[in-house]
């Protein structure tokens, strides 16, 4: 239903733009209606800001103009004035060195695209997995109502009558070719079912874990995770998000009432129960950092550690995101949580109400896609973080994703000095290494790569390969794609080229992992590892100019989250002073 400005309980921030007849106000109004807005517009309605990331060149996000329509027919039918903005917008599978290293620049301009503009309410259209969270830590920075509008999971693959999940059988089919169990003639058939509708990554990659997990936040409509990019619901889910946003604002329903400790942790928990990816870890940690919310890793160790993995999708399992949407989606994630009173069920969301009361009464339509505690994936498939002198301020690995057998395992470091070292001799059959080593990467973390790449799933050898060998332990300061697999120990903090332990590793040492015991330790004494520290220079090229320098300068450690430390922090969004 349409408000009236009458009704509305306060003066809306984009009125100290429109509102009156000054000389100021005129300017602002009147280049306004040159694109043919009519008067009755600027009568005290809500201006709406729908943050829109589509770019040609983010084909995950390729259809978000068309969902920006249903938006803001949404807006219209409650009374708003919606107006579409532009945000910069990372592709994880274009940009280079990588996206990661634009999410924070990404947030940091819609922030101030937020701040310096007359808007009173936002509508966060996303999809590609760093537009979403960058996206969310802006309207955290900034606090203005806010509700989140992905674009969807693509439909889902086939190849030859195979499901085919989009980056899972990509790393699965390139392993084949090296082993030699595949052509390159046929690698280059699978590559047209991989992607076959415009949408996001259809396993429970980083897309489809961000959009889940800003649901399980409650920033987004109970149901938006799940529904495919080319279904009419998504569009519904537009349009009943554009509406929604209204009232929102009416009742100054902000992020901080949202994104809560509670709700946070909401959102762990879920991670663990939908076997979600590692970069939600670190996603999350920034977010909860504009809030100005304490999370830590401890947290994410603490509320996953015993919540079963109960979507069996890729690359945990053997569904995708289409099957999980037919299943019920993450409402029916969410009530099997608070069921099993592992869920904040008085969190509060963007709808206005509790949580619970959004999930209580949804059913589960298929039980091996959504599968009983039971007959889970994994009983603790929470992120696990482990510590020890190689990681003494953390690592994580995902369970769900990773072999029992490697769960505790010592062996031979093979180091890589960074990833240009590693291409050079992974494929060289004089390689000294078997499966019982393990790899270690060095130099990819948030400063090193820079950016903090999702190069940290290393291809396996192929004379390992070709032993059928499909998984070894890996080690790395860098991130993995959510669509990989494998027992890969991430994130490891402090990464090499701050001076972290994982610096002065050597070809030879001896490593420990232990995930049981959350331990992570490298088989050498304190003194020889102190001496190694203290001998070790940074290898990595610092930038002197641009983002490059900024953000090298700036950011901080992956166990942090990986932000700016001047972006850190709730600003708010105050009017300027108008100099015109």
């Amino acid at each position: 239903m349409a408000f009236k400005p009458a009704e509305w309980p306060r003066k809306l921030r984009s009125q100290d733009w429109y509102e009156g007849a000054s000389r100021d106000t005129i300017y602002h109004r009147g280049w306004m209606k040159n694109q043919g807005y009519p008067h009755d517009m600027f009568d005290g309605r809500p201006i709406i800001g729908i943050l829109n990331t589509w770019s040609d060149l983010t084909p995950c996000n390729g259809h978000l103009r068309e969902l920006a329509e249903k938006v803001k027919t949404g807006i219209l039918e409650a009374g708003g004035f919606p107006v579409e903005v532009p945000a910069f917008s990372a592709s994880e599978n274009t940009f280079r060195p990588t996206a990661m290293m634009f999410r924070n620049l990404a947030a940091m301009a819609t922030e101030e695209a937020i701040r310096g503009q007359p808007m009173d309410g936002c509508v966060l259209l996303v999809g590609c997995d760093k537009t979403t969270p960058s996206l969310m830590m802006a309207a955290a920075s900034c606090d203005l109502p806010s509700i989140v509008v992905t674009g969807g999971p693509m439909l889902n693959g086939y190849f030859r009558g195979e499901r085919v999940g989009s980056g899972t059988h990509l790393w699965k089919f390139s392993e084949a070719v090296k082993a030699g169990e595949m052509s390159q003639e046929d690698f280059l058939e699978a590559e047209a079912s991989m992607s076959r509708s415009t949408g996001t990554c259809n396993t429970m990659g980083t897309a489809s874990t961000m959009a889940s997990m800003a649901e399980a936040l409650g920033m987004s409509l109970s149901g938006n995770a799940a529904i495919p990019a080319v279904d009419s619901r998504r569009r519904v889910m537009a349009q009943m998000s554009g509406r929604r946003i209204v009232q929102m604002v009416k009742d100054d329903l902000k992020p901080s009432d949202v994104m809560t400790k509670q709700a946070f942790e909401n959102a762990i928990r879920t991670n663990a129960a939908i076997g979600g990816s590692t970069n939600a870890v670190v996603h999350l940690l920034a977010m909860a950092g504009r809030v100005g919310l304490d999370l830590t890793l401890d947290d994410w160790d603490r509320c996953g550690r015993d919540v079963p993995t109960i979507v069996n999708l890729m690359p945990s399992g053997k569904y995708l995101m289409e099957e999980f949407f037919y299943a019920g989606g993450l409402p029916v994630v969410l009530k099997r949580l608070g069921d099993a009173e592992l869920l904040h069920k008085d969190a509060l969301t963007v709808s206005g109400g509790p949580i619970w009361d959004e999930v209580k009464d949804v059913q589960n339509h298929n039980e091996d896609v959504i599968l009983p505690a039971d007959k889970a994936l994994t009983q603790s498939g929470g992120i696990v973080v482990v510590r020890g002198n190689l990681a003494p301020n953390g690592a994580v690995l995902k369970p769900s994703a990773a072999t029992p057998a490697l769960m505790q395992h010592k062996g031979r470091a093979v180091v890589f000095e960074d990833i240009d070292d590693y291409k050079a001799r992974i494929n060289d059959d004089a390689l000294d290494i078997d499966e019982t080593c393990i790899m270690v990467l060095k130099n990819c973390g948030p400063k090193g790569y820079p950016g903090m790449a999702e190069v940290g799933n290393m291809g396996l050898p192929p004379k390992v390969l070709r032993k059928g060998i499909t998984d070894m332990i890996r080690i790395s300061d860098a991130r993995m794609s959510g669509t990989a697999y494998g027992t890969v120990v991430l994130h490891t903090s402090p990464e090499a080229a701050a001076g972290g332990p994982l610096a002065v590793v050597r070809s030879g040492d001896m490593i420990e992992l232990d995930v049981a015991n959350r331990r992570l330790h490298l088989d050498i004494p304190d003194a020889e590892l102190a001496e190694r520290l203290a001998a070790w220079t940074p290898m990595h090229e610092v930038a002197t100019s641009g983002y490059l320098m900024l953000h090298q300068t700036h950011v901080e450690g992956a166990d942090t989250g990986a932000d700016l430390d001047f972006l850190k922090g709730c600003r708010g969004a105050p009017v300027g002073k108008d100099s015109h």
